[in-house]
C-alpha cells in the first residue's frame, strides 16, 4: 500500500479521459490540497458527476491516473475509500428502516474513525430523531441524513455532490457550519460540486472551472477572480464589436458595449489603443466570471482559455 505524506495534495488527476458516445472528459487535470475547500463548477453536462464517478470507481477510464490522500484510487481502492466519504441526492438509505439501524451498518465498515456522539450531535443540529423512518423522510431530510453519516466518519476527504439540493437556510447554515469546524484540521479536505455558486464563493478557497469535459480554470479562488474584470465602454461607431484575445463581450446595447477583460492577456492595454470612450472598469463576482467564461462565444469573439 502507498505511504501517505502531510505535504500531498488531498485528491490529484492528471491526464483523465473517459469517452462517451455523446461526450469527451479530458484530458483532465485536477489539483485539490490538502485542507482546502474546493468547489467544483461547470454547467449541466460538463463533466462534474463523471469525475467523482471516476474517483470512486464507478466507471473505468481510458487514460490517467487518480490520487486520493496518496493512493491509487484503483490499486488501493479498499484504503482509499476508508478514507473518504461521499455525498449526493441520489444516495438512498430507505433499505435500513429507521436512522438508527443505518448508522448502525454504515458504523460496521469504519469502526476505526466512526464517532458515535458526533453522529448523535449532527442528527440532532439537523433536528432528525434516530428512530425515524427513513422512507416517510423528505427530500431535504434524506440529504441531511446522508450528510450526518458522511461526517460522523470523520473522513479524511469528503465529496459532496449537490450537497445542499432541498435544504432550508437554516440547514444549509448549519452545514457550510461543520464544514468548516471539518477543515480546522489542516488534514482534511472537502470537494464540493454545486450549483449554488455563492456557496461556493462564500465557502470555497479552492475552484475548478470546468466545461465540455475540459478544466478552464483552476486555483485559489481569489486568484482566478481577480484575473479578470468587467469593462464598460462606447464606441464611435454603432457596428458589432469584435473582441480581440482575452476579451469576453458580454452585452452590446448599440455602441455600448460590456466585456469580460483577462488581466493576463494584453487584452486592456489594446482596448486602450481602440476608438473607445467612457471606459469604466470593475471587479468580477464568481457568478459573472462563471456565466462570462462558459458563454459560446459567437463568430469573431473569443472565451478566454485558462
Amino acid at each position: 500500500m502507498s505511504q501517505v505524506s502531510p505535504s500531498e495534495n488531498a485528491i490529484e488527476i492528471r491526464g483523465l479521459r473517459k469517452h462517451f458516445p455523446s461526450f469527451d472528459l479530458g484530458p483532465l487535470d485536477m489539483t485539490i490540497p490538502r485542507g482546502s475547500i474546493y468547489g467544483f463548477v461547470g454547467p449541466n453536462g460538463a463533466g462534474k458527476s463523471t469525475t467523482i464517478d471516476l474517483i470512486f470507481g464507478m466507471g473505468r477510464a481510458e487514460a490517467g491516473t487518480i490520487s486520493v490522500c496518496g493512493l491509487d484510487h484503483e490499486a488501493d481502492e479498499v484504503a482509499m475509500k476508508r478514507r473518504t466519504a461521499y455525498v449526493s441526492p441520489e444516495l438512498e438509505y430507505s433499505q435500513w428502516g429507521r436512522i438508527h439501524k443505518a448508522a448502525r451498518f454504515i458504523r460496521g465498515f469504519y469502526p476505526d474513525t466512526w464517532d458515535d456522539a458526533h453522529f448523535q450531535e449532527l442528527i440532532d443540529h439537523f433536528g432528525l430523531e434516530l428512530d425515524a423512518k427513513i422512507a416517510t423522510l423528505s427530500f431535504g431530510s434524506k440529504t441531511k441524513l446522508a450528510i450526518c453519516l458522511a461526517l460522523a466518519r470523520r473522513p479524511e476527504v469528503l465529496i459532496l455532490d449537490e450537497p445542499t439540493t432541498g435544504l432550508d437556510a437554516i440547514a444549509k447554515q448549519e452545514l457550510f457550519t461543520q464544514l468548516l469546524a471539518l477543515v480546522q484540521d489542516s488534514s482534511r479536505t472537502i470537494l464540493i460540486s454545486s450549483h449554488s455558486l455563492s456557496d461556493v464563493e462564500r465557502f470555497a478557497d479552492h475552484l475548478g472551472i470546468i466545461r465540455d469535459g475540459v478544466m478552464l480554470h483552476e486555483g485559489p479562488i481569489h486568484e482566478i477572480v481577480e484575473r479578470y474584470c468587467l469593462v464598460d465602454f462606447t464606441t464611435v461607431e454603432e457596428t458589432d464589436y469584435v473582441c480581440g484575445e482575452g476579451m469576453t463581450l458580454i452585452r452590446q446595447e448599440k455602441n455600448r458595449i460590456r466585456v469580460l477583460a483577462d488581466r493576463q492577456t494584453e487584452a486592456l492595454t489594446a482596448l486602450a489603443g481602440q476608438s473607445v470612450e467612457d471606459v469604466n472598469e470593475s471587479p468580477v463576482t464568481l457568478e459573472d466570471l462563471f456565466v462570462s467564461l462558459l458563454k459560446k462565444p459567437r463568430s469573431g469573439t473569443s472565451c478566454p482559455q485558462a
